[in-house]
């Protein structure tokens, strides 16, 4: 019984899945751990070669898995690696953004970030704000997988 009482006591811990480019965003989220700047530790990082790699598919995934948002973040727009790839980051994300509003998953839960390497502690800004948002929007229960 009390461990029920203490379950609806617990506050909401939103699982956030971040996306991140090989190049920038992932080095900014290192950099950020090396100068000790502390940040939400709800975000689990996957390494992307270039953000340019990520797939809206990833993100549907991550939500029929049980995530509860999810970040993508790669090199600031002209400064990519890999020259143009982010700008078709931006394409995307823009028609993911309608296929989610039309499944009813509200806008707060996918964010896109541009962070460079030297960009650690923004970056964890941007981190705390987004499972700050998650939270308030509560658990996303998409396919009946959340806490599994």
């Amino acid at each position: 019984m009390l461990d029920k009482v203490a379950e609806q006591v617990k506050p909401f811990d939103p699982v956030i899945v971040g996306f991140t480019c090989n190049w920038c965003s992932y080095r900014a989220a290192d950099s950020a751990g090396m100068a000790r700047i502390k940040y939400a530790p709800n975000v689990r990082l996957i390494r992307l070669m270039c953000s340019g790699r990520w797939d809206p598919q990833f993100v549907l995934k991550a939500f029929a898995e049980g995530a509860d948002g999810v970040l993508i973040s790669g090199c600031h727009p002209g400064d990519c690696h890999y020259l143009e790839q982010n700008y078709k980051t931006i394409r995307r994300y823009e028609l993911l953004k309608q296929t989610l509003a039309s499944l009813g998953i509200e806008d707060g839960r996918v964010k896109l970030v541009w962070a460079s390497a030297a960009e650690g502690a923004i970056l964890a800004e941007e981190i705390d704000h987004m499972v700050a948002e998650v939270r308030a929007l509560g658990p996303l229960n998409w396919g009946g997988n959340h806490g599994a």
